[in-house]
């Protein structure tokens, strides 16, 4: 995954209070205690606006916003992020850091706003996270993506990180057998069966969609694993061909896409 050099003009480097989060999201006791355990620091780190980057607004993206979140561990629940996109009313890319290492998060974040409720955060649509591997924190980064506009750039911002989670995904359907994949972390959803070059949308929806499918076979082989009579083993030995088959349909539908 590709680490972005922001601009400097677009430094905004505010360190965000955990109390704004609260009074600005929908957080209970439970999450508040994960963000005691589990956060250090949250950093408004840059503003991508179009008087930093020299890129004219658009309906549904006026603003990008970098956030930095420092860990106190390895571990971050996906309902501190929520809080946080939840919290404030732009697209957000967060970058994660813990210790010397750095990885990069984010969800497809739609705006269903009206023009009455144009500071209203709830009216923001939060999809399912993405995020890369670990890396050393001082990777070399690479200058922001040719754009036309915001909307532009924050489909080639978020695009790498989808697609490096769809690559993922695609590689853990190739496990052997004797190995029990990864849990998924998408929801169930479908996929779009025109080739061809797809959109950002569907680059998400084929990612949840193999995601789901390889968790459906975790399902079964757990299944599998605790049934004991012969009879009820062959019919979820049948269900488990089929759901292989299934990803395997996925993957390679997946793979005949041009992404870009």
């Amino acid at each position: 995954m590709t680490l972005f050099s922001w601009p400097k003009k677009a430094a905004f480097d505010r360190v965000v209070p955990k109390r704004k989060i609260y009074e600005r999201g929908t957080v209970g006791s439970a999450l508040k205690e994960r963000f005691v355990q589990q956060v250090e620091q949250i950093t408004w780190a840059y503003k991508l606006a179009p008087e930093t980057v020299n890129l004219p607004a658009t309906r549904t993206v006026a603003e990008i916003q970098v956030f930095r979140v420092t860990l106190k561990g390895v571990e971050l629940d996906r309902g501190v992020l929520k809080a946080i996109d939840r919290a404030i009313p732009f697209p957000l890319i967060f970058e994660l850091i813990q210790g010397t290492r750095i990885k990069v998060a984010a969800a497809y974040k739609q705006s269903s706003r009206s023009q009455k409720s144009e500071g209203d955060s709830s009216r923001w649509r939060i999809g399912n996270y993405f995020e890369t591997d670990w890396q050393p924190e001082h990777t070399t980064r690479q200058p922001l993506p040719v754009a036309l506009d915001m909307s532009s750039l924050y489909e080639q911002l978020l695009g790498p990180l989808v697609q490096d989670g769809i690559t993922r995904v695609k590689e853990q359907s190739s496990v052997p057998e004797a190995r029990e994949p990864p849990a998924a972390i998408y929801s169930v959803t479908a996929t779009s069966e025109r080739p061809g070059r797809v959109s950002l949308e569907q680059r998400i929806e084929m990612a949840e969609a193999i995601a789901a499918q390889q968790k459906e076979i975790e399902r079964i082989k757990a299944r599998l694993g605790r049934e004991k009579q012969f009879n009820k083993r062959v019919a979820i030995n049948g269900e488990l061909r089929n759901a292989k088959q299934e990803l395997e349909r996925l993957t390679q539908q997946q793979g005949a896409s041009k992404s870009y």
